[in-house]
Order: C-alpha cells, then sequence, then structure tokens
C-alpha cells in the first residue's frame, strides 16, 4: 500500500478519534454533574448528556454543504477547531447550559467528521484497499472511546473538579489533529468536481508517482464520463437513488436500535445498575473500551477480505444473543460480572460488525457528485436516533413499567430485523471502484 496514502488516511481518520473521545468521555462525568446541578433525569437526559448529540445531528444534516463547497481537507479542519473550543467551554462551564452549548458545538465537529473524514478516504483510496483505510476511521473511534474510559478512570480521583480535566483534556488532540489535517492534499475526485483538473492531476502523481500521466487521463475521463451523465442540480431523493437512500437509512437506523451509543454514554450507570460499586463500573467501561478496540481491529482486517455483508452476519448474530443475555440478567437479576461479560460479547459484536462497515458502507454507495450528501442524510439518520435513544435511557431505566431488562430486549428484536435486512437487501461492494458502484447502484 502506498505509504503516503496510508499517511493520509490516517490523518483523516483521526477525527474519528475526536469523535469516540467526545462521545464518551462524557459517561465519567455523567453522575457527578447531574448532583452537582441537580438536574432531574428528564433535563439531565436531555439537555446536559444530550446536547452533543443535538449538535451531532445538525453537523450530521448541513455537514454535507462545506464537504461539498469548500472541499474534504477544509472541512476536516474546521472539525478540529470546533472540537477544541468545545472541550474547553465545557472544562470551564460553571451551569449546565453553558455546558450543553459548549458540548453542542463538539456535536457539530462529530457529525461533520462522519461525512468529511469517510468521504476524504474513500476518494483517495485504491478499491482493494478502500474497505480497510476507510474503516480506520471506526478503529479511532472505538481508540478514542478506550482513551476516554482510560483517561476518566485515571482523572477520576482529582476531587469535586475531576469532571472540568475529564471534559477539557480533549483540547490536547484537537489541537495536535489540526496540525496534521494542514498537511493532506485535497481530494483529488473533489478537485476534478470543482473542474480543478491540473491540481487533481498534481496530488494523482503524489498519491502515486509511478502512475504514467495516459494512466491519470484515464482515470479522470472515467471520472468526467460519469460526471457529465449525471445532472448537478440534482439531490439524492430522485427515484434512481431510491436504493442507495434506502441503504443508508436501514444501516444507520439499525446500528443505533442496537442500543450502542446509549451503551456507551452510560456505560458506569449500567454497571451501576446491575450491581458494580462506582469505581468497579469505571474500570468495567475500561475493559468495554479494550474489547471495542481489539474487535474493531479485526473487522478491519478481516472487511476487504470477507466483505462488508458478512461481517454484518457475525455482527448481527452476536447481537441477538449478547444482547438477550443482557436483558435475561436483568430480568433475572442475575449479579456480578455476568453483566460487563455480556456486555463484552455485545461489544465485539458491534465492532466486528456495523462498527466496522457503517461509514465505510455509505461512503461507497452514492455517487461522487452526490457523496456528501449521501452520507449526510445517513449520518443524519444515524444521529437522530442516536440523540433520542440515549437521552431516554435515565428515564426508562429508572420508569417501574420499563426498566434495563426491557430496553434491552427491545434492542435484541431489531437485531432480528437488521439479520434480514442483511440477508435480503444489503449487496457486497468490497473490491470495486466508486464508479462500478455508482454503475451498480443505478441498476436497482
Amino acid at each position: 500500500m502506498n505509504k503516503k496514502i496510508l499517511l493520509w488516511s490516517i490523518t483523516a481518520a483521526l477525527a474519528g478519534f475526536l469523535f469516540g473521545f467526545d462521545v464518551v468521555v462524557i459517561s465519567g462525568a455523567d453522575k457527578k454533574l447531574q448532583a452537582i446541578w441537580e438536574s432531574s433525569d428528564s433535563f439531565h437526559g436531555w439537555v446536559v448528556m444530550g446536547a452533543a448529540l443535538w449538535g451531532t445531528v445538525l453537523g450530521a444534516i448541513f455537514g454535507g454543504i462545506p464537504t461539498n463547497k469548500y472541499g474534504r481537507k477544509n472541512t476536516l479542519i474546521v472539525i478540529g477547531v470546533l472540537f477544541a473550543v468545545s472541550a474547553i467551554g465545557s472544562a470551564l462551564a460553571n451551569d449546565p447550559w453553558v455546558f450543553a452549548f459548549a458540548r453542542f458545538i463538539g456535536g457539530i465537529g462529530v457529525g461533520a467528521s462522519t461525512i468529511a473524514a469517510p468521504a476524504y478516504i474513500s476518494e483517495i483510496a485504491p478499491a482493494k484497499n478502500r474497505g480497510r483505510l476507510v474503516a480506520m476511521y471506526q478503529f479511532n473511534i472505538v481508540f478514542g472511546i478506550l482513551i476516554a474510559f482510560m483517561s476518566n478512570y485515571l482523572l477520576s480521583g482529582l476531587g469535586e473538579d475531576s469532571w472540568r480535566w475529564m471534559v477539557g483534556v480533549e483540547a490536547i488532540p484537537a489541537i495536535l489533529y489540526i496540525l496534521f489535517a494542514l498537511r493532506v492534499p485535497k481530494s483529488p475526485r473533489w478537485l476534478l468536481s470543482q473542474l480543478k483538473n491540473e491540481e487533481a492531476h498534481e496530488v494523482l502523481k503524489i498519491i502515486n508517482p509511478e502512475m504514467l500521466d495516459n494512466e491519470i487521463v484515464d482515470l479522470m475521463s472515467e471520472f468526467q464520463n460519469h460526471s457529465d451523465m449525471n445532472d448537478k442540480t440534482e439531490t439524492i431523493f430522485v427515484k434512481k437513488y431510491r436504493f442507495p437512500l434506502t441503504l443508508a437509512f436501514l444501516i444507520a437506523f439499525f446500528n443505533q436500535l442496537s442500543g450502542i451509543n446509549a451503551f456507551l454514554y452510560y456505560a458506569p450507570r449500567i454497571f451501576e445498575e446491575a450491581g458494580l460499586g462506582e469505581s468497579t463500573a469505571l474500570l468495567s467501561s475500561v475493559g468495554i473500551g479494550v474489547t471495542n478496540l481489539v474487535f474493531t481491529l479485526l473487522g478491519v482486517f478481516l472487511i476487504d477480505k470477507l466483505g462488508r455483508k458478512t461481517l454484518m452476519y457475525i455482527g448481527s448474530i452476536g447481537y441477538i444473543i449478547s444482547l438477550g443475555l443482557v436483558s435475561a440478567a436483568f430480568f433475572l437479576e442475575w449479579t456480578g460480572m455476568a453483566v460487563p461479560i455480556f456486555l463484552f460479547l455485545f461489544i465485539a459484536a458491534h465492532a466486528v460488525g456495523q462498527g466496522a462497515v457503517i461509514w465505510v458502507f455509505i461512503s461507497e454507495i452514492f455517487p461522487n457528485h452526490l457523496r456528501a450528501s449521501g452520507q449526510a442524510f445517513g449520518s443524519s439518520t444515524h444521529w437522530i436516533l442516536a440523540a433520542i435513544i440515549p437521552s431516554l435511557i435515565p428515564f426508562l431505566f429508572n420508569h417501574p413499567m420499563v426498566g434495563a431488562g426491557v430496553v434491552f430486549l427491545t434492542f435484541a428484536c431489531m437485531m432480528v430485523l437488521q439479520l434480514l435486512f442483511v440477508a435480503f437487501i444489503m449487496p457486497e461492494t468490497k473490491g470495486k471502484t466508486l464508479e462500478e458502484l455508482e454503475d451498480e447502484m443505478l441498476k436497482k
């Protein structure tokens, strides 16, 4: 694999590290913030904890606009700035509304990163390695999650203001990321879409110095032929794009109906619900982060070998088994390490399946001129549900008619439906160029 492509892909994928860190770092401050500000379960869930997720929804809905207009690279740089501002603002906040606003800004960065980073990587990557390279974005998400859990555990002993250090430390990797992002080139496919052919030619020569000029011309001509066939004023909602639109919606829908973000946001709380002490709950959360990282690495390794669809089969079956066991553990009041073990299995199933596949798959199924818009749709679906579901968790867990057992049983049932989606609707995309996939999607 070209070392420069690998380096640039890793750099873009580091947006995922900030994404994962930002989403999970709040879990360590969760109960402390509710106690300090004496918030009700609803206010704490929807405002204090949910603000970042609503920012993510906004970033996902509108992130395609700057990604298309100003380019993937420039959008990635701005995303880094948003994360840095959010971390500093959250750490300095003295009331829940200021804290929520700072978290909201970081959420915008999270939502936009799910569009700009996978789009950038998919457009510089060769077809045979595209799955692995784009999946590094997901690897960085889970690496950020692990570091956030570890950071929370290490900083938890700093007294009443430990939560400020937990949320503020994110500013350090955010600033480093900005410096790295400044050094990557612009996406050649985006440059071609802006009719900047000479600049695109220069970037393609950097990507592959051994590529002959006539090969570059052929590649640019292939892109142009696909571009000429498309109406530049059309949107992803026209009839011919119904199939990729349906695929993006369903994979994002099932991703969140597995309960993954609800669990990551409230991992320590869930472990305490299962009878573990506060310190043990935080340490078990670190174990979740390690499991997530190991099985995401496995998914990254396998995605271009077994394909996207096979990983989704494996993940779906793992979801059904693990969520069913977690639900049973709460209904039957199993104590000790039973719930953490079952949740480790749940995380492993997610990491090797949906976690490894979702951002790769959504970045592949839309045509070049609508890729950012298509990813914005898929990301918006994902994050609207990711805002609603975790925000309901404190209320649902404490409601006498619901409780944790019913919540996890519902997630398990939704994963049965995901298995049917994989079996009868989802196509395989591995090993095909983006232009080949564009032709294939239009035939459905």
